[in-house]
């Protein structure tokens, strides 16, 4: 960051003015979101096998279906969709979203909507494209942007398109797909899901239909309302692809959000596309909470991360912690300390928290299908717990500009992880401290923000405002005592005395 004060308030402008950056991401599966105003009405939307549940069942393991190439829980609904999404986005907005990010809505077979039938086309659970465009003008309404979920690598065993190439050699579709008796089952499939074959991007027809083409997918959806987009497995893409992708969704909305699903380390496939869904970064947290890794370590391995990637493609990645693909958090961390720590580093590192569906409320879940409940809406209240902290974690994360938008700093530390979040403005300055170990920790910390200055108090933003000072920074140190399995995030408070500031010339 250069030292010129008229450019770094320019660069802190500049990511204000992103909505990507920092944004709190709600993510939501349609079917599972909330429950159709007359469920029975729909039920001819769902034939045999398919399986129409009531809101109150919970989903269960099914068994392989040979016929279908699938599993049967792949085939339960609970019968959501946009009209009934449109019915709680109150809810998402009172919670104090940014973003409502939702799982794959086109025309697809399974209730996951992973193998895509029609790209072009939702499905008739959910509605229509002119439901989709409702939707979307509703969330812009509430300030919420939307982003969907892009399964470019492969579509479903069942697409007509598919299915005309997999018996005609001589069919117009046959070179989308890479079919021959060399693969098992007659086609790639992804990763050996005979539903899911995928698509050949090699061919230049495949890749106008999906994003180069004015009226691609991508970027008639865009047209239509949407966002940006996040694409599922997006490593198998590759770089070229995802380059290309990008450049053709910003073309069609500057600000489109490409955000892609890259289990690998990131830093590469960053120049390539705007954002990654932050497994790596999950990876530390989970780490360090769990005692898997030593807190000095997590901060060498964060400052890489960050330094590696890139502060402006962090500030844009989702901190994922739990979602369709993963045990919600409630279950990854059934002690509430842990939990509460996992959330406030999600919610205080550099990036944009992804909150999953009923993980708000507590919502417990472990592998799929138990991570993809209906949602609970019996515990949306004010006296649950968990809504009640992650409110005041998104408030106090929405209060601090520093946290949304801020570069970050490692705070060097032993036993506890610390870092330091920071504008060009000195009292924007977020600290955070945190001990994951079950034994109090106090420690002296050296803070290397040459713009704080001497005897400022800092106070702790997830106690009450009248709380007094944790400490001061005295020539950029302080001492802190951190009690077990819990952080502070601590900000300078400057004194009163009279009028007489020692901040009259900083920032």
């Amino acid at each position: 960051m250069s030292l010129d004060p008229d450019v770094a308030r320019e660069t802190f402008a500049q990511r204000e003015r992103d909505w990507r950056n920092g944004a709190v991401v709600y993510q939501v599966l349609v079917d599972r979101f909330a429950p159709p105003a007359d469920l029975d009405a729909k039920r001819g939307l769902y034939p045999a096998p398919k399986v129409l549940r009531d809101w109150s069942e919970v989903p269960q393991r099914g068994t392989y279906l040979e016929a279908e190439k699938l599993n049967s829980q792949e085939l339960d609904f609970w019968g959501g969709d946009f009209a009934s999404l449109l019915s709680r986005l109150d809810h998402v907005q009172q919670l104090g979203a940014d973003v409502l990010y939702l799982n794959p809505i086109h025309l697809a077979y399974t209730n996951h909507k992973y193998d895509a039938l029609d790209f072009q086309q939702i499905s008739p659970e959910f509605g229509d494209r002119a439901d989709f465009r409702r939707l979307a003008a509703e969330a812009h309404e509430r300030g919420l942007k939307v982003v969907l979920d892009g399964v470019f690598n492969h579509m479903g065993r069942n697409a007509p398109i598919f299915q005309d190439a997999f018996g005609d050699p001589a069919s117009a579709w046959r070179d989308w797909f890479a079919i021959g008796p060399q693969y098992e089952g007659g086609a790639r499939v992804w990763t050996g899901f005979q539903n899911l074959p995928e698509l050949n991007l090699d061919n230049p027809a495949v890749r106008a239909f999906l994003y180069e083409a004015s009226d691609s997918v991508l970027r008639s959806y865009l047209r239509d309302g949407a966002d940006g987009w996040r694409l599922d497995t997006a490593y198998e893409l590759g770089y070229t692809f995802l380059s290309d992708l990008t450049r053709a969704a910003h073309a069609e909305k500057a600000d489109a959000l490409i955000v892609g699903e890259v289990v690998n380390y990131p830093d590469q496939w960053l120049h390539a596309i705007d954002a990654v869904m932050s497994f790596s970064l999950r990876h530390i947290v989970r780490g360090v909470v769990l005692g898997e890794i030593a807190p000095a370590v997590a901060g060498r391995m964060l400052d890489r991360l960050v330094n590696d990637s890139g502060i402006e493609p962090m500030l844009k990645s989702w901190i994922v912690i739990d979602n369709h693909d993963i045990p919600r958090i409630a279950t990854q961390f059934p002690e509430t300390t842990q939990r509460r720590l996992v959330q406030v580093l999600q919610f205080t590192l550099p990036g944009a928290p992804n909150i999953y569906y009923g993980s708000e409320v507590g919502m417990p879940g472990g592998e799929d299908p138990e991570n993809r409940g209906p949602m609970r809406w019996d515990w949306v209240h004010a006296d649950n717990p968990e809504l009640t902290w992650l409110k005041r974690l998104i408030a106090v994360r929405r209060d601090q500009r520093a946290l949304r938008i801020g570069n970050y700093r490692r705070i060097e530390t032993d036993r506890l992880l610390a870092f330091e979040r920071h504008t060009e403005r000195a009292l924007d300055t977020v600290i955070v401290v945190t001990n994951p170990s079950s034994e109090v920790v106090t420690e002296r910390m050296m803070i290397a923000n040459a713009d704080l200055m001497d005897d400022t108090p800092m106070v702790d933003l997830l106690e009450p405002a009248e709380a007094p000072p944790v400490g001061t920074i005295g020539a950029a140190f302080m001492t802190v005592t951190v009690p077990p399995e819990t952080a502070l995030v601590l900000k300078p408070r400057e004194q009163q005395r009279g009028g007489y500031s020692r901040y009259k010339r900083i920032p």
